[in-house]
C-alpha cells in the first residue's frame, strides 16, 4: 500500500496544482463568486468525508431555528435524481440523499431542505420559491467557490487533521492545506470528551491559524438507542450494557471508528459489518447481515447502526427484509469543549444579526 501511495504522488501533485490554480483564479476575480443579500453560512472540509458536517449543520439549525426561517442546501450525494429539488417529509434517500433526508426527518417544517449541485442556482430557486427565507446553510461547500459565503466554517477531524494529510489520490485532501485560510472558524471535530488544555494548545499551534481565525474543538455526545422502525427511545445504552448484550454494528459511513470504540467500551461483544460511505443497501446486504447476526452467540443481541444509515435502510424495498431484525440507531449531538460553544454561538449570531452586502 505504501508503494502504491508513493507511485500516486505525481498525480497528487498535479491534482493539487490544478486546484491551486483554480483557487488563484477565484482570488484574482477571474472566476467570480456570487454574493447574496442574505446570510450564507458554509460548512465543509479539506479532507474527503467523515469530518462531521451533518451533525454540525444540525447544531446550527438548533441554534437558529427559533428566530429565523432557515434553509439548507447540499448537492444530495448518492441520490438518483438530478438538478434542483426541494425535500418533502416523505422524500427518500434515493431522491434527495441520506443527509438531507436525515435533516428533513428530524426538523420537518422548521427548516426548508433543498439539493442542487449548482449552489448558485439552488440559492436563487430557494429565494424565488420562499421569500421568507432569512439564512441559507450550505452543506459540504468549502470548495464550491461560485458562492461567496458570509461565514465559512472548516471542519477537520481530530484523528486526521488536514495538516497531516496528503492530496488525493495519495491521501484524502481535496486541495492543499493552504486553502484553510478561507475559513473564518476552524473546528477540530470528534475530539475525546476528556480533552486537555495542553493538547488543545499543541493542535492550535500546529494548525497555525491566521489572526482573523478561531480554532474551536467539538465532540459527540451519544444519545439513547432508538428503534429503526418507529424512532421511539427504547432504553439508555448503559442499561443494555448492564444486561450484557452483544452488538453487531452496521455502518455505511466514511469513518465509524469513534462509534465502534464507544460501543466497545460499553458492550462485552461488538462485531461490525462495514460498507462504503453512502452505501445503498440491498436485500442481499441484509441477508449478509442476518448471516453474521445469527452466528453471534447468545440470545441477548442487537444490531446498532447510525442515524444516517437509517435513511438508507428504511426505504420501501427493504421493509420486508429488515422487519424481524432488532435494529437500533444511536443519535449523536455535537458539543463544544469549555467556552468554545459560547464563542461559536456568539460569532454565528453576530454574523447573522449584522450581515450586510456591499451594493
Amino acid at each position: 500500500m505504501k508503494i502504491v501511495r508513493i507511485l500516486l504522488l505525481p498525480i497528487s501533485f498535479l491534482y493539487g496544482t490544478l486546484t491551486w490554480i483554480r483557487n488563484i483564479l477565484f482570488d484574482l476575480g477571474i472566476l467570480s463568486e456570487k454574493k447574496f443579500k442574505l446570510p450564507i453560512i458554509a460548512i465543509g472540509n479539506l479532507n474527503v468525508g467523515g469530518t462531521g458536517k451533518t451533525p454540525h449543520i444540525e447544531y446550527l439549525i438548533d441554534l437558529l431555528r427559533n428566530n429565523y426561517q432557515l434553509a439548507t442546501l447540499s448537492r444530495g450525494y448518492g441520490r438518483i435524481t438530478s438538478g434542483y429539488r426541494i425535500a418533502s417529509i416523505n422524500a427518500s434517500a434515493k431522491e434527495i440523499g441520506d443527509e438531507p433526508r436525515q435533516i428533513k426527518q428530524k426538523f420537518k417544517e422548521k427548516v426548508i431542505v433543498a439539493v442542487d449541485t449548482n449552489r448558485v442556482r439552488g440559492i436563487k430557486e430557494l429565494q424565488k420559491q420562499n421569500k421568507k427565507i432569512e439564512i441559507v446553510l450550505l452543506d459540504d461547500a468549502f470548495q464550491h467557490r461560485y458562492v461567496k459565503p458570509g461565514l465559512n466554517l472548516l471542519l477537520t477531524p481530530y484523528q486526521k487533521l488536514y495538516i497531516k494529510d496528503l492530496m488525493l489520490p495519495t491521501g484524502y485532501l481535496r486541495e492543499w492545506a493552504s486553502g484553510s485560510r478561507r475559513a473564518d472558524i476552524i473546528i477540530v471535530t470528534k475530539t475525546p470528551k476528556s480533552f486537555s488544555a495542553l493538547e488543545r494548545r499543541i493542535i492550535t499551534d500546529d494548525l497555525a491559524p491566521k489572526a482573523y481565525q478561531k480554532v474551536l474543538f467539538s465532540y459527540y455526545k451519544y444519545g439513547n438507542l432508538k428503534t429503526i422502525k418507529e424512532g421511539q427511545i427504547i432504553v439508555g445504552i448503559e442499561s443494555y450494557s448492564a444486561q450484557k448484550y452483544s452488538v453487531l454494528l452496521l455502518t455505511g459511513i466514511a469513518n465509524s471508528s469513534n462509534l465502534f470504540y464507544y460501543l466497545k467500551s460499553r458492550f462485552d461483544t461488538v462485531e461490525q459489518i462495514e460498507f462504503a460511505d453512502h452505501h445503498q443497501y440491498s436485500v442481499r446486504d441484509i441477508e449478509k447481515v442476518k448471516e453474521v447476526f445469527d452466528i453471534i452467540a447468545g440470545e441477548k443481541k442487537i444490531i446498532i447502526t447510525t442515524e444516517k444509515d437509517v435513511m438508507r435502510l428504511s426505504h420501501e424495498g427493504l421493509q420486508e427484509a429488515i422487519k424481524d431484525l432488532p435494529i437500533f440507531y444511536l443519535p449523536i449531538q455535537v458539543k463544544f469543549h469549555g467556552e468554545d460553544g459560547a464563542i461559536f454561538n456568539e460569532q454565528v449570531l453576530r454574523h447573522v444579526r449584522d450581515y450586510k452586502i456591499d451594493s
